[in-house]
């Protein structure tokens, strides 16, 4: 990553890609992010479990492909980023995550949108599995909670709202290990490809998230990270 190449400017709208393994915290970085340098966090994950939670057909096909453990296709994906940044409200610059995942998907993003580089947060293994099994989801307002870091107030249930946490159709170990087959297959190779446009700033994952978004920052040359 060409760090420091640029001064902060406001004036300058900045666009990244946040890549990493489920449960390596992208979302967490990305809320650490968007407040202060104003940034708009799009979450092509939200976006789907948006559309399960309403029931949509978009939704339908969601619910049974990530049950399978597998990835929503192209199309669909392509679709729904297409959409979503055609909004035009992210005045700023924005984040986005869960996309591009493979190297069509990184084709069509950089055919349409210059970007100014890729976060990519590396976890190991054995710690993802860890993070990720321990999530669990409110039924009611999809509130995120994890066991390990994030405990509700009262065990089983929403602190937000009083619903009942459930674990996502997606966070077992056989679907966990379909989609870990199926990122190092499919997503490395697009890690590979910003890399050779010299995009790709790999952080550590492991530590506690503001160490985190300070690594962020600092290989960004972007402001410093008040917590």
């Amino acid at each position: 990553m060409r760090a420091g190449a640029l001064g902060w400017d406001r004036s300058r709208m900045r666009k990244y890609v946040i890549m990493g393994v489920q449960g390596s915290g992208k979302g967490t970085q990305c809320t650490l992010m968007r407040h202060d340098l104003e940034l708009t966090h799009i979450s092509v994950g939200d976006i789907l479990r948006w559309h399960v939670q309403q029931h949509t057909k978009i939704g339908a096909l969601v619910r049974r492909t990530m049950a399978a453990g597998e990835l929503v296709g192209d199309d669909l994906v392509e679709s729904i980023v297409r959409d979503r940044l055609a909004q035009h409200d992210w005045n700023y610059g924005f984040l986005i995550d869960g996309f591009p995942r493979n190297v069509r998907q990184a084709g069509f993003f950089l055919e349409s949108y210059d970007i100014d580089g890729v976060i990519h947060l590396d976890l190991p293994d054995e710690e993802v599995q860890k993070r990720v099994l321990s999530r669990r989801l409110c039924a009611a307002c999809g509130m995120d909670y994890n066991l390990i870091s994030d405990r509700p107030e009262v065990e089983g249930k929403c602190d937000v709202c009083g619903g009942r946490l459930v674990t996502r159709d997606d966070d077992t170990p056989e679907a966990l290990a379909a989609r870990l087959r199926d990122y190092y297959g499919k997503t490395e190779p697009v890690l590979e490809l910003f890399r050779r446009k010299e995009y790709v700033l790999t952080v550590d994952a492991r530590p506690d998230p503001a160490t985190v978004q300070k690594a962020i920052r600092a290989g960004l040359n972007l402001p410093a990270y008040a917590a």
